[in-house]
């Protein structure tokens, strides 16, 4: 495994981490602890050492989650959540980024992941109106101060959130996380310059591109209710399956999985710290491994969008 800072937050993270939305129910399978403590069990045994999660992923169940299945290895782990999205709070949503809100949130994220301090606490997919609320950061960076969080971060909710970016300095901010893969590079003409700019560490969420730049998918698939991907019209899937299936097939000749290519090419970057693909299994997860394989020196990646020399 490979490790990089992450930022100026004095954490080092492995390049391959694991991300846990599907531990909420979300993605059309449903997890036990069993099922956690193999998946975790087994980047354990691969050097990973950083899970990334949120509240609303169930109402903290991935959270809690985790929390079981690491209980006794909470050394081990950079555990990084969310926060604004309430789920289990009868209050109007747009009091969920108010600081009395967001610190219950946090008091809840800490007993679901069976921890005393969370090492990245990141305000996740607001608006600019809510981000600019000093409140809210100075109850934040007290809570920093009583040891209830080691690093704050911004999990901006649009590609090309340059404001919100570009404020992180300011607020005290060491990493920002955004969607970037192959497919969507929608962050590469000003966010990721910003960070870089500010020494950000970044880490890259749907890496895989929800999954279809793993190859396993041909336009006309169908997902169940239970799917986030469900809710997109057939239309705009298919052709996402489609622009994914031809890229793989131009580009990914390796000796490696679909996945592990895609997955290299985002950490080829500069101004990427990590990957955090969501897996379902430890087969998922040993093939995503296998794109530390393909990072230079020896990378063999056949991409002419990758930097040979990242």
């Amino acid at each position: 495994m490979r490790f990089r800072q992450l930022g100026k937050s004095g954490l080092s993270v492995s390049v391959i981490g694991v991300g846990t939305w599907q531990f909420g129910g979300h993605w059309g399978q449903d997890f036990g602890i069993a099922d956690v403590q193999r998946i975790l069990g087994r980047a354990s045994e691969h050097g990973i050492n950083l899970i990334d999660t949120a509240e609303c992923y169930g109402d903290h169940l991935s959270e809690s989650l985790i929390g079981a299945a690491i209980a006794g290895q909470r050394d081990r782990w950079v555990l990084a959540t969310k926060f604004g999205h309430d789920r289990g709070s009868d209050a109007p949503a747009e009091t969920h980024w108010q600081p009395a809100s967001v610190q219950q949130q946090l008091e809840k994220s800490l007993k679901a992941l069976g921890t005393d301090c969370i090492d990245v606490y990141q305000f996740h997919s607001g608006s600019d109106a809510e981000l600019d609320n000093d409140a809210l950061w100075t109850m934040l960076h007290k809570q920093k101060e009583a040891g209830k969080i080691r690093s704050l971060g911004i999990s901006i909710g649009q590609l090309n959130n340059i404001h919100q970016v570009d404020r992180a300095t300011a607020l005290g901010v060491d990493m920002i996380q955004v969607v970037y893969n192959v497919l969507k590079r929608g962050a590469e003409p000003e966010v990721l310059p910003s960070c870089q700019r500010q020494q950000l560490g970044v880490l890259a969420r749907t890496p895989l591109a929800s999954g279809f730049l793993g190859g396993k998918y041909l336009p006309g698939a169908r997902f169940p209710g239970n799917d986030v991907r469900a809710m997109r019209k057939q239309e705009h899937l298919d052709a996402e399956i489609g622009r994914a299936n031809k890229m793989l097939e131009q580009y990914a000749k390796v000796d490696a999985s679909k996945a592990a290519w895609a997955l290299a090419w985002c950490l080829k970057h500069p101004a990427i710290t990590a990957v955090i693909p969501g897996v379902k299994s430890v087969a998922q997860l040993d093939a995503n491994v296998r794109a530390v394989e393909l990072l230079p020196p020896e990378s063999r990646i056949l991409a002419s969008t990758a930097r040979a020399d990242a």
